[in-house]
């Protein structure tokens, strides 16, 4: 009976029940876009953190860079052999640690043996400055006066006048790259982590003292590396053994080698830079970093959520957007929608008072009458979340389709300027190096809106939660009538 009379009365009431339900559609599809834009957000910015963090790593270990030194010892500076031939080429490689100050290799242990550390790998930083190029020697050539007067002014037929240089000059390149020391005995934390290998093969333990190289596929494709071709280094060969592709976006990278080697070219025995930390629990991060800062005095400890805060670009503003203009309007239009629901139900009510009022007279109690409009309430309701989770998969797919392009900037860093030939005599060497600027790294993303089954559920909750909430204000109402109400509205 129940279910005969709640079908009769939706289909009686069909454009009561569908503006209903499209007002709870509405509002339950803002929620699952929002959501799902938010959710697409987080994979963007886990993926720009990836291409600065090795793959699973919670935290780093660094520690601050020095104030430069007056001699200036670490300024990039190149010295060349004089040539006497102009056509001989000249090459130099400066080799210099990144990412501050060198820490200890023995602290790695240290990390690793703190509370709540499940493991702890050292890495180190290098960028290699590479200048090559040759001197061209100038010529001497003298001029001479005519017409009885020479240089001096002294009478006479033709007079050599002071000799003067002409051409010369210097023409050179100039190639900065990055260098990453990984630890063979346990690549799953650190630089190398967040790649994986397309080409060739990875180190093996066997090869802490080899020289060998992976490298990035963009450095690979920019040079035409190969598996088993070589390349140098400040004059040390090393044989490409991999391509690395990055899983997430472009990688900082370029040539990864074994530690060791990395320590031996960095002229770094027993250093690294950075120390890669994977927490036993993610949900004690800030506890582990407080004890690692505790017990080890003078280093810098930066989180994923502390690096998160450093991107900027459109993706950082797109991001604040949806989590806090986003989710406060999709609230307040689910709250209206909420209310017009039950108003609309309250008002349907209130043209109904000879139905109620006639179903009491033959025999129905208040809570039969309520559960009627609960019933229809709840229905309606469904019919909105129906609605709403079909428009906001669509509004979802729509944005996974286009794929907006998003920027994610994760600071500056220093790179190298260009060198260019000037005219002057030829040998001598050359001192001080190209000069620093800064350089943006920049990350571009493509936004997707996945939606999950956590934000489906969501949406069936609400929609219940709506049908609920309108139910009650119009089975409140319609539980107060009397079967004289019906009598009165007879005219």
């Amino acid at each position: 009976m129940f279910g005969i009379y709640l079908k009769r009365e939706l289909s009686r009431r069909k454009k009561a029940a569908l503006v209903i339900a499209m007002g709870l559609a509405l509002g339950i599809a803002l929620v699952i876009t929002v959501n799902s834009v938010s959710a697409g957000m987080q994979k963007a910015q886990d993926k720009v953190l990836q291409s600065l963090y090795g793959l699973g790593t919670d935290m780093t270990v660094t520690k601050a860079a020095a104030a430069p030194s007056a001699s200036g010892s670490q300024k990039p500076n190149f010295k060349f052999d004089a040539k006497s031939s102009g056509s001989s080429k000249q090459s130099s490689d400066r080799v210099m640690t990144q990412g501050g100050q060198s820490l200890k290799s023995s602290l790695v242990s240290k990390v690793a043996a703190q509370k709540g550390v499940a493991n702890a790998v050292g890495a180190l930083t290098l960028n290699v400055t590479k200048v090559d190029g040759s001197f061209t020697q100038g010529k001497a050539q003298s001029s001479t006066t005519q017409n009885g007067e020479g240089q001096n002014g002294g009478p006479g037929g033709g007079s050599t006048g002071m000799p003067q240089v002409q051409g010369g000059g210097a023409s050179f390149n100039v190639n900065s790259y990055s260098v990453a020391g990984v630890d063979v005995s346990d690549q799953t934390l650190g630089p190398l982590a967040a790649s994986k290998i397309t080409s060739g093969k990875t180190f093996t333990t066997a090869q802490a003292g080899s020289k060998v190289a992976v490298v990035s596929k963009s450095y690979a494709k920019e040079n035409k590396y190969t598996v088993g071709k070589t390349f140098k280094i400040s004059g040390t060969k090393y044989t490409v053994i991999g391509i690395a592709t990055p899983d997430s976006s472009d990688s900082t990278t370029d040539v990864y080698l074994p530690l060791k080697q990395a320590q031996t070219l960095g002229d770094a025995a027993g250093k690294v830079t950075t120390i890669y930390v994977k927490a036993s629990d993610s949900k004690q991060i800030d506890a582990v970093k407080k004890t690692i800062q505790k017990n080890i005095s003078g280093t810098t400890v930066t989180t994923s959520a502390d690096l998160a805060d450093t991107v900027s670009g459109s993706l950082s503003t797109a991001s604040n957007l949806a989590t806090s203009v986003g989710k406060w309007l999709s609230v307040a239009v689910l709250v209206a929608a909420f209310l017009v629901a039950a108003l609309l139900t309250s008002s349907a009510v209130s043209r109904r008072v000879r139905e109620f009022g006639t179903l009491k007279a033959l025999g129905w109690p208040s809570r039969k009458v309520t559960r009627q409009v609960v019933g229809e309430s709840i229905v309606n309701g469904l019919m909105g979340g129906v609605l709403g989770i079909a428009l906001g998969l669509v509004a979802a797919y729509v944005v996974t389709a286009i794929s907006p392009t998003l920027t994610a900037d994760l600071g500056s860093t220093a790179g190298s300027g260009g060198a260019g030939g000037g005219p002057g005599g030829g040998g001598g060497g050359m001192g001080g190096g190209p000069g620093q600027q800064a350089v943006s790294n920049t990350v571009k993303i493509a936004l997707t809106a996945p939606v999950s089954v956590t934000t489906i559920g969501l949406a069936v909750g609400l929609a219940v939660a709506g049908g609920l909430i309108a139910g009650a204000m119009g089975g409140w109402r319609a539980s107060r009538m009397r079967p004289a109400d019906a009598l009165r509205s007879v005219s």
